[in-house]
């Protein structure tokens, strides 16, 4: 040490064992013991990720805006497959 500066005053603390966090709580019917989602589980997710994709699908169809949007997207699939085809000939004919 140098001599200007004083030496610091500590003592060791013991870790509490309340500070430490709990491990997280997993729901005994979703997962195994191993972190691992149970087949149960991941089948009701997916059946409620296609069930709201058919429901959004279904009002999508129902609404005016539903059927513009896809009015126009059925004009826009045309219009690209007439384009191919365009390009096609195109290229025969060289």
């Amino acid at each position: 040490m140098s001599g200007d500066q004083e030496p610091i005053d500590a003592e060791i603390v013991e870790e509490s064992k309340a500070l430490d966090t709990p491990p997280p709580v997993v729901p005994p019917s979703d997962y195994t013991e191993g972190g691992v989602p149970t087949f149960d589980y991941v089948r009701d997710r997916i059946e409620n990720r296609v069930n709201t994709e058919i429901g959004a699908a279904e009002l999508a169809d129902a609404t005016p805006e539903g059927k513009a949007v896809e009015d126009q997207f059925e004009a826009r699939r045309k219009a690209g497959l007439d384009k191919l085809e365009e390009i096609r000939r195109s290229m025969r004919d060289r």
